[in-house]
């Protein structure tokens, strides 16, 4: 810090338009960044995140996403010594530095270092935020989006129990997710769907599902992170005088949807129009998801919800 400021370059052309990271005070190129080798965000993965997309040189729906983020922490019990508004500059100061009008921007709580030789009582560690901004990430490439993606339900693995690791809260518990992966991988689909214990569709590794029937939009309910991209679609679908429901989704009745599509801060709406051996809307993506990926976009450019970014010059 110098004189209580960030350590900012202020020229963007500087090596961080690449990706940039917010540690103790100082944004430094994303290549530098580091965590001690024994935090407990690395060892135990007890670690929370938050991810907020950034289109055409604002935040978008910056509040909820900083309302979630700081709901995960207090779950977890973690206090790093920040408050919202601290963040949010934290956030505003990274993205400036890099330039960037399109980034994916992470905010990061950890447990950390424990303060206490051989101590494993996690209240003996020191809490620590860090941030960390790349150049948008689609979770499904453009050119895959553009006719829609293949993806795969898992047969080899289900999604963690949410009385294990409550998928509400964001974290990096991502055995089940990369176990998913390997499997769809290796069968030629782009990414994976869990289910549950009991057969009920629950998400994927950085998205929610939706299913279309009859024009009905059906997302689960339990076993999933409570999305903003998919709080955003359920408030578009209510626009559209479009009916939603929140509950649990057989595997056996998503399979029949009319239409399937994702939603994830990487993307918006992302069409699917194969699972496995099943083929939806023709192979192409369907009208409704197409209608309310391009209301998702109106909707970023809208001014209330959009907290510009102020770069320098």
């Amino acid at each position: 810090m110098i004189d209580g400021q960030p350590e900012v370059n202020p020229s963007p052309s500087t090596g961080l338009k690449t990706g940039a990271a917010w540690v103790d005070g100082r944004i430094i190129p994303i290549s530098k960044a580091s965590i001690p080798i024994n935090d407990w965000g690395l060892i135990h993965s007890d670690i929370t995140y938050d991810v907020v997309p950034v289109w055409e040189g604002a935040f978008f729906r910056f509040e909820l996403y900083l309302a979630r983020f700081f709901r995960s922490m207090a779950a977890l019990r973690l206090n790093p010594g920040i408050d919202q508004a601290g963040v949010a500059n934290a956030l505003h100061d990274l993205v400036a530095a890099t330039g960037l009008q399109k980034a994916y921007v992470a905010m990061v709580a950890t447990r950390g270092v424990n303060r206490v030789p051989g101590s494993r009582d996690p209240r003996d560690c020191h809490n620590r935020f860090f941030a960390w901004c790349v150049p948008y990430i689609h979770v499904i490439a453009l050119d895959i989006a553009d006719t829609g993606a293949q993806v795969h339900i898992a047969s080899s693995v289900c999604r963690i129990s949410p009385n294990s690791v409550d998928p509400r809260i964001k974290n990096y518990h991502w055995g089940d997710f990369t176990k998913g992966l390997f499997e769809a991988k290796a069968l030629g689909a782009e990414t994976v769907i869990l289910l549950d214990a009991d057969g009920h569709v629950t998400e994927g590794p950085g998205f929610n599902v939706f299913a279309v029937k009859d024009k009905r939009l059906v997302t689960p309910e339990r076993g999933v992170l409570h999305g903003i991209s998919r709080q955003t679609v359920i408030e578009i679908a209510a626009d559209l005088g479009l009916e939603v429901e929140i509950r649990d989704l057989p595997v056996s009745e998503f399979l029949q949807s009319d239409e399937v599509f994702i939603t994830t801060s990487g993307g918006g709406v992302a069409p699917i129009t194969r699972v496995d051996d099943h083929i939806f809307s023709n192979d192409a993506p369907g009208e409704l998801t197409l209608a309310l990926h391009r209301a998702y976009f109106e909707w970023a450019a809208r001014p209330e919800n959009r907290t510009p970014i102020t770069y320098p010059d």
